[in-house]
This record gives structure tokens, sequence and C-alpha cells, in this order.
């Protein structure tokens, strides 16, 4: 999003005439900022056979997926739902990778039947594979290599106590199982958490995975899952992609060499991609001052963007409509009846009744993890294309909110008791 001449623009396009257009509450996501960061990832790691693995958890839309297809990215998902998803965009499903996490063998044997790549996380399911399977089904597995790194311990996988992945010290019970059945390991894989600075926690990683790849002589990949980190607010400390790409790269060059041949080099990544590229467009409800307080209520709350009151995080706001006002300092908050604030003692220019704000950063886990809450409605999409507005997703309509509910007829022969 561009400022110029006081006007917030996204590819040339005026935002508050697309805030117009299609309402609020709205999702806006700019599709130049996402092939950006595809180019930016391609360049970091020009010198390996990469493959860029879309974590579609993070923006599960059919026409973003649309996008990552036509641009030669494929996909990472966690559920079969969001695989079927992907195939209507036209992926290919040896293009998919599926990465369960305590899912039902059921989901498992129809992600075999639609020929994903199965991606295995515990002992348990690698069993249900061999026994199920034999050699039949090659699978790829997902190693905690109990690393820490990152900062909030709710958005690290990596470690000791995490519930992601085969624990390496059971490198030897995997081993077994998987000679037991004689069952094909085609890939490793690894995923230890989001916000990492620097290189370190992904040399580590790969550190654990070039040992353990001694143990399967028959490997195609190697999948370093994602975790860069992108900047929320002026000054961030953002993760050094090109720095990344070139210590990651040449550690597995080596590592390629003394295996014997060349493998694929995976990433998955979701809030690289897509974090930037979004905004959550809110009109301003009420102006609230208090003794202590003034408090900016908006349209919209943790049944759109969950991640501040999930996770701390913090999202930058702008005031699209009054860009060039005095500053003041506010506590923005949510329309639902629980704790819903976006963000305390937020310096913006003022805000007035009707306003419309910005939630940056708001591509990932936004719209992915909204809700009905409060019997609510979710917003509509948007994306930004070639310097046009695209609707992607119609908002929500009452008819939504109660589209599968039954109203039985067992309480009409009932007399109303009186309390």
């Amino acid at each position: 999003m561009q400022l110029s001449n006081q006007r917030y623009t996204i590819q040339g396009v005026d935002v508050l005439t697309i805030a117009d257009e299609f309402g609020l509450p709205l999702y806006v996501y700019d599709a130049d900022k996402i092939i950006e960061k595809i180019g930016l990832l391609r360049a970091a790691f020009a010198g390996v056979n990469l493959r860029i693995k879309y974590a579609a958890k993070a923006l599960t839309n059919v026409s973003i997926l649309k996008l990552m297809r036509q641009q030669g990215v494929e996909m990472d998902s966690v559920s079969v739902n969001e695989a079927r998803i992907g195939v209507l965009a036209g992926f290919e499903p040896r293009q998919i990778m599926f990465t369960p996490s305590g899912v039902s063998f059921d989901e498992i044997r129809e992600a075999i039947d639609m020929g994903l790549q199965l991606n295995v996380d515990s002992l348990s399911l690698l069993e249900w594979v061999g026994q199920n399977y034999g050699d039949r089904v090659p699978v790829s597995i997902r190693i905690n290599p109990h690393i820490s790194e990152g900062g909030n311990i709710k958005i690290s996988t990596g470690h000791a106590d995490s519930k992601f992945g085969i624990s390496i010290l059971q490198r030897s019970d995997i081993k077994s199982i998987v000679d037991r059945y004689q069952i094909s390991v085609t890939g490793l894989h690894i995923h230890t958490g989001s916000d990492f600075k620097n290189a370190n926690a992904f040399l580590k990683g790969a550190d654990v995975l070039f040992e353990l790849a001694s143990d399967y002589p028959d490997l195609t990949f190697i999948d370093f899952g994602s975790g860069f980190k992108v900047a929320y607010k002026e000054g961030d400390h953002v993760t050094d992609v090109a720095e990344l790409g070139k210590q990651v790269s040449a550690a597995f060059l080596k590592f390629c060499q003394q295996y014997g041949r060349d493998l694929e080099l995976w990433f998955e990544p979701g809030k690289f991609l897509v974090s930037e590229s979004g905004h959550l467009l809110v009109k301003t409800n009420i102006v609230k001052e208090n003794p202590t307080r003034t408090f900016v209520a908006v349209d919209s709350g943790l049944n759109h963007l969950i991640r501040p009151m999930m996770y701390d995080s913090y999202h930058d706001i702008k005031n699209i409509s009054n860009p060039g006002g005095e500053e003041k300092t506010y506590n923005v908050v949510g329309y639902i009846c629980e704790t819903d604030t976006f963000a305390t003692d937020r310096s913006l220019p003022e805000v007035r009744p009707e306003d419309v704000l910005s939630f940056e950063n708001a591509g990932a886990y936004g719209f992915s993890m909204s809700s009905n809450y409060n019997a609510r409605l979710r917003p509509a999409e948007v994306l930004v294309y070639d310097g046009k507005p695209h609707l992607i997703r119609q908002r929500e309509t009452f008819e939504d909110l109660l589209r599968g509910q039954v109203d039985v007829d067992i309480f009409n022969q009932q007399e109303i008791v009186n309390a």
C-alpha cells in the first residue's frame, strides 16, 4: 500500500474506492506483493534445485492458490479439504504435500487415494502406513529436531515438547519400522516454527536432517519447512533471505555431494508469501473517550483477525481516511463481546467515526482463522491483480449462518414454561 498526496493506493487503485465498491469490513490482497516475495525466495536459492510449496493454511482462497500455481509454486496442505481446494485450483495431487497432525487414519487413507505426497509425523502413523501399504506408498518423514529458535513459543514447533514431528531421539525406532515394512522414504522434513531472524535455525535443522539422511539411500528431497520473519512494524528485524539462501544453499550442495547425487530443496512458506500482501479494511463505529483511555471501536473483531488476541501479534494500523490528521493515542478494539483489543496505546492520525482503518500484514492467518462468533458474518475478500480489484469471496449473509442448522419440531407441541 502506497501513500501519495494523502491517498492510499494499491497498484494505483484508491483504497477508499475499493472500500466503497465492496463494502466493509473487507480483506484486500495485493497480488504484486505475493509475486515479489516468490521472486525474492527464488533469487535467494538460485544455485539449488528449489521447489516452493505454499503453506495453504495461511490463506486458502482458491484464487490465491491459482495465483501461486500460475507463478510455478506448488502446495503444502494440512487437511484433505485444503488439498481438495488445491485440486480445484489446478494443482496435480502429486504437487501437494500432505502434512497431517493427529488426524484420523480415514483421512490419511483418503489422502493416499488422492495421490498426495504423505508427510508422516508420528511413529504410530508410520507403523499404520507400513501395515496397510508396505512399500507401495512413498513417504517423507517429519522430524522434531529439538531446536528452539525464534521468539514466541506459541509459534515454535521444533522444541522437545512440541506435538509436531517424530523426535530425533526416536531415530532407531523410525528406521526399525521402515525396515520392517520396507517403506519407501523419499524425503525428510523439518519445520521448527516461525520468525527466525537468521540462518541459524535452518542450519541446525540441516545438520539433523543431513545426518539422518544416511539411513535412507533413496531420498529425492529435503524439506526445510519455513519460518522466515516478516516486518510487522517500522524497524522490525526481518530474515535476510539472500544471506539465508547463500548459507543454506552452500550447506545443501555440500550435503548433496556427500550423499552422491543432487536432491531437491523444498521450502513451505506461508506467512512469508502472503502476510504483507493483506490489508483488513474496517470502519470506525465510535470513538469513545474515557477518563484514562480513548477507544476506537471498529466493525470487526477477533472473529475476523484473531492473531493479536491469540498470539499477542502486532499489526500496524493506518487511518486511510485521514492520513494527515493530528497524531493521537488510542486503544483500537473490536465489536465482539470479549476483550478483542487490536492495539493498545497506539499513535494514529486523528480517528473520527466512519473513518476507514487498515490493519496491515493481514494476509496470513487472517481470514483463514476467522469465525462466526457472536453470529457475526465473515467479510468479503478482494484480490488486486494487474491494477484492478477482483472479488474473490462474497461477503457472508444471514442465511450462511443458518446453513446446516436443523430447526426440529420437538418443541412446537410443548407449552411455554413461565419463568
